[in-house]
């Protein structure tokens, strides 16, 4: 199956660089298309759609940067393999935006594909966020942090959910409250040099979990210094005592930031360990 599964990736891959992938980029606001800093989804069609599922995708860079390539397109094709439908998001940063602007451009972003979710042939309770490093901060924020839209606005965008329907968290940032263990990077870019106490406790994500929040996939390794993997084994505890499905993989080996980790023999098995959660969940 692990072979298979490579196989696809790669085909998805080929056929990308042949220009038969190639994504649509739209503006999560359209009357914002003229600023630079807009925010957009990167859409990802397979080029066979097997599943009703679709996954909005969070880069990683500490919320100063966006690792579009190997924590975003490079996740969009092995979806797309798996013939789920990929949204790369592409939100704005620090040190120029601080929460909740983030998290807003995540919460459009899976606005955006829910209320359009016929247009793009999914469903809309089959809506996944995954993210690396502070992207996984977001998508644990997004997974803590949600509302069910309001009904009576004018913008039937903003009237459905944004909460996501399951989780994949890659290497995530979560805590900004443990110091042992806070990457401390990405709490500055995000709240700033001397944010609120309250807000800093708000934002460290595994004290924010509920019996809601969604059933969530993580992986990690025990090797990683700049986010330590207590990051997902706290998200993990917190999911436990909260009731919520959970599935956590730490590796012994292996760096911060190795994407879908290709390159590595023993780290490129954890995206079949992903595609089998996906699977045991329905999504494929």
């Amino acid at each position: 199956m692990r072979i298979m599964v490579l196989l696809l990736f790669l085909t998805a891959i080929l056929s990308a660089q042949r220009g038969g992938a190639k994504p649509v980029v739209e503006h999560l606001w359209p009357s914002q298309s003229a600023d630079p800093d807009s925010p957009t989804i990167s859409i990802y069609k397979p080029t066979r759609q097997t599943s009703s599922a679709a996954i909005v995708i969070c880069p990683g860079g500490g919320y100063r940067a966006l690792a579009l390539d190997h924590e975003g397109e490079q996740y969009a094709h092995w979806f797309n393999s798996l013939g789920v439908t990929g949204f790369v998001l592409k939100y704005r940063l620090g040190p120029k935006y601080h929460h909740p602007v983030e998290l807003g451009d995540l919460q459009r972003a899976i606005r955006t594909v829910r209320a359009r979710a016929a247009e793009f042939s999914i469903s809309p309770n089959r809506i996944g966020v995954i993210g690396s490093s502070a992207g996984g901060h977001l998508a644990s924020s997004a997974s803590t942090h949600f509302d069910s839209g309001q009904p009576d606005t004018a913008d039937p965008i903003e009237r459905v959910s944004s909460r996501p329907d399951f989780a994949v968290l890659v290497y995530p940032v979560v805590t900004f409250t443990d110091e042992p263990y806070v990457h401390k990077g990405s709490r500055r870019s995000l709240l700033g040099d001397n944010p609120d106490p309250e807000v800093v406790r708000l934002m460290s994500n595994e004290l924010q979990v509920t019996s809601q929040t969604p059933p969530t996939f993580m992986v990690h390794t025990s090797e990683d210094k700049s986010v330590p993997p207590e990051n997902s084994v706290l998200y993990y505890l917190a999911l436990r005592k909260a009731g919520v499905a959970a599935e956590l993989h730490i590796y012994e080996k292996g760096p911060h930031g190795f994407g879908l980790g290709w390159s590595d023999i023993v780290l490129s098995s954890w995206p079949a360990r992903l595609a089998d959660w996906l699977r045991i969940r329905g999504l494929l």
